[in-house]
């Protein structure tokens, strides 16, 4: 199970709750489910319950009907409601699977980033909504407030290029100013969407050489707990984006899958006279599905993403 399977489990046991009148109704159509924070019991967490008034008593009742789904370790209850949850080891291999055989919950959709356009409100307003389409979100009426960029920053498409400039609009949430500096115009790890871009670009050169070897990916077990888990989450980030209308939560989750795949890069490869084998073929796969969750988010973001850098 992952994450995104956690958030739908939770709604039908809801449903089966409210049913069985164990809960008042409606039951929610979507529940969003979130990494825990820190100091918080297990992996995930929703206050589901909470928010339908039934408190403890409510989670009490989830909490026995979920654990006895498939995939779920624990479940506990703590605080005034809150469901927290910890899942049975990942995959790698259901994991890249999943990716392709689901790329939309992914947002790993044949989407091309149209030309910037000349606000900020425009740029964070298309964002949204084709984020809100890819997950299945209604794009309803009214369109939250959009803070400028600053007068100061001047004409930001042409000084630092339509990939920074909408990349430092949505980076931060709709509400505050966006920040730009020549940090921008950096190719350096401490650009973050340099970083980003850099990562899908290294996807793509771990394919092409893969293939100068002689081998392709094949899905299969890896030790690459990091990565993984950045994976497994982006249909929550996805959700949560869709949701509150955020595209910094996507953009912030683009940069956790980046740095998750930079570090797993060098173990993709054989070495000197190693030969390819099952475990680099099974990396490889790894390697292409975090390339394809990056260009897909950069994406819907509204940023292309290069094969090479």
């Amino acid at each position: 199970m992952i994450p995104a399977d956690l958030s739908r489990a939770v709604v039908r046991a809801v449903r089966r709750a409210v049913e069985a009148g164990e809960l008042d109704g409606p039951a929610p159509g979507r529940v969003v489910v979130e990494r825990t924070r820190p100091g918080g019991a297990g992996e995930y967490a929703s206050p589901v319950a909470l928010r339908m008034g039934r408190g403890a008593e409510g989670a009490l009742v989830l909490a026995e009907a979920l654990a006895q789904e498939p995939g779920i370790a624990t479940v506990d209850v703590t605080g005034p409601g809150f469901l927290n949850f910890t899942l049975d080891p990942l995959s790698a291999a259901e994991l890249v699977r999943d990716v392709a055989g689901r790329a939309g919950r992914y947002g790993c959709l044949s989407v091309s980033p149209q030309p910037p356009a000349g606000t900020r409100r425009e740029v964070v307003h298309a964002a949204v909504a084709r984020i809100r389409e890819s997950q299945g979100f209604p794009q309803a009426d009214g369109e939250a407030q959009v803070a400028p960029v600053a007068r100061r920053d001047g004409d930001v498409f042409a000084r630092y290029g339509a990939a920074a400039a909408v990349w430092a609009m949505v980076v931060v949430p709709g509400r505050e100013t966006p920040v730009f500096g020549d940090g921008l115009l950096l190719q350096t790890e401490e650009n973050e969407v340099f970083r980003v871009r850099y990562a899908h670009a290294r996807a793509r050169a771990l394919t092409r050489n893969a293939r100068d070897l002689g081998f392709r990916a094949e899905p299969g077990d890896v030790d690459a707990p990091a990565l993984l888990r950045a994976l497994a989450d982006q249909p929550l980030a996805l959700e949560a984006a869709a949701h509150h209308r955020a595209p910094e939560r996507l953009a912030r989750h683009l940069v956790a899958v980046a740095d998750a795949l930079l570090d797993f890069q060098h173990q993709v490869l054989p070495l000197g006279d190693e030969k390819p084998s099952a475990a680099h073929r099974a990396r490889l796969a790894l390697a292409e599905a975090a390339g394809a969750v990056l260009a897909g988010g950069l994406a819907l973001l509204g940023i292309d993403a290069p094969d090479s850098l």
